[in-house]
């Protein structure tokens, strides 16, 4: 699978734009500031339904227009294309599009064009705090497990309600058990399916992630990736009963798997704390591949592989043994973004691999 072309309409600094693409290797060079990132954001529309940026759609609008569209023809490697069409105007619903046939929901696109982005920005994931760690586990098992979305949406609807009665018992001086136990059970067992997928799938995840971090850095450090929960010593029953005195005190739900997080360790450390800035890069890195072959192997095809700016903070021999990586067979449609042109084309001139170089903000591929 492949996208063949895109184009933008009124999508952030883009008023009319089209490029058509490499089946393997695109490359968008420029200055800073000239939309080579926005170009990434949107094709990471056209995987997961929104920006990887913001989460105010309407934020993306070209200033002084009242819509943003944007187009993108994909190739599933059989002569085989799918239409997509994202259309977003102010102050309306966002509508998707397959082949000209809007969606009932989103959330049934999610998975159908894998896609997987390294950014400058994942290093939050070891510097942010735990609700981006788990988005991020959430947004990968999503992509090819529907049950599992839906189990997610649910939880968090049902959270959100069990909430609000907590609230309502503050504001009112009031306790009815009954009621609460209603969202209770729901999030018992909602929770219990999240927790389970998730652990199973970090289970095959880590082997993965833990070669790309090898392959990548070359450092003799071990990494690891440590599931943290409150459910580990306690079932979830358990927790909901002796946790109710602090959520009544709270007046939120202060257990469950919205609480849960992961913990990056290097050589059995924090790296957050004993890394350097290469080496949670190598990281963050090392993660993004893992999840890109993770998806390979359960989808049975590749995914397409956004690399926006990951030379900044690498060493020549972790760029090199990066490119070497991702121009593989095993890799299919890769997008990189970097400022250095030259740095781009003494790097392809050395390989044998079809790409294009996008010049930018001159919107015509140069071979």
């Amino acid at each position: 699978m492949y996208l063949q072309k895109i184009s933008l309409a009124s999508f952030k600094n883009y008023h009319q734009a089209g490029f058509v693409f490499s089946d393997k290797i695109n490359c968008f060079v420029g200055n800073n500031g000239v939309g080579k990132t926005n170009l990434l954001d949107a094709i990471h529309y056209l995987s997961f339904c929104k920006s990887f940026f913001s989460s105010l759609d309407a934020q993306n609008i070209h200033h002084g227009d009242e819509f943003f569209t944007i187009q993108g023809i994909f190739n599933r490697g059989t002569d085989v294309t799918e239409l997509i069409q994202c259309i977003q105007k102010k102050n309306q619903r966002k509508r998707f599009l397959i082949n000209k046939k809007e969606y009932d929901r989103l959330a049934d696109h999610i998975g159908n064009f894998p896609l997987v982005m390294i950014s400058p920005y994942d290093r939050d994931l070891i510097n942010d705090g735990s609700e981006l760690r788990r988005k991020y586990i959430d947004s990968v098992i999503s992509q090819f497990d529907k049950f599992y979305l839906d189990d997610l949406i649910q939880y968090n609807r049902v959270l959100a309600q069990r909430n609000a009665l907590l609230r309502s018992f503050a504001d009112q001086h009031y306790f009815d058990s009954g009621a609460l136990e209603i969202w209770d059970e729901q999030m018992i067992r909602l929770g219990n399916n999240v927790l389970l997928k998730r652990k199973k799938f970090l289970e095959q995840f880590i082997p993965v992630f833990q070669q790309y971090f090898s392959l990548i850095g070359g450092d003799a450090e071990t990494v690891q990736i440590r599931y943290i929960s409150q459910l580990e010593e306690h079932t979830y029953r358990e927790q909901f009963k002796a946790a109710l005195p602090a959520d009544r005190s709270a007046q939120f739900s202060t257990v469950g798997i919205h609480k849960d997080d992961l913990e990056f360790l290097l050589g059995g450390f924090p790296i957050k704390r004993f890394g350097s800035q290469g080496q949670q890069k190598s990281f963050v890195i090392a993660i993004k591949l893992a999840q890109f072959e993770y998806t390979r192997t359960i989808k049975g095809f590749k995914p397409i592989l956004l690399l926006d700016d990951v030379f900044d903070k690498l060493d020549d021999l972790r760029v090199a043994q990066l490119i070497k990586l991702v121009s593989e067979h095993s890799f299919g449609q890769v997008f990189i973004t970097d400022t250095s042109e030259s740095r781009i084309r003494t790097i392809f001139d050395a390989m044998d691999i079809d790409h294009k170089i996008f010049c930018l903000p001159v919107l015509s591929p140069e071979e």
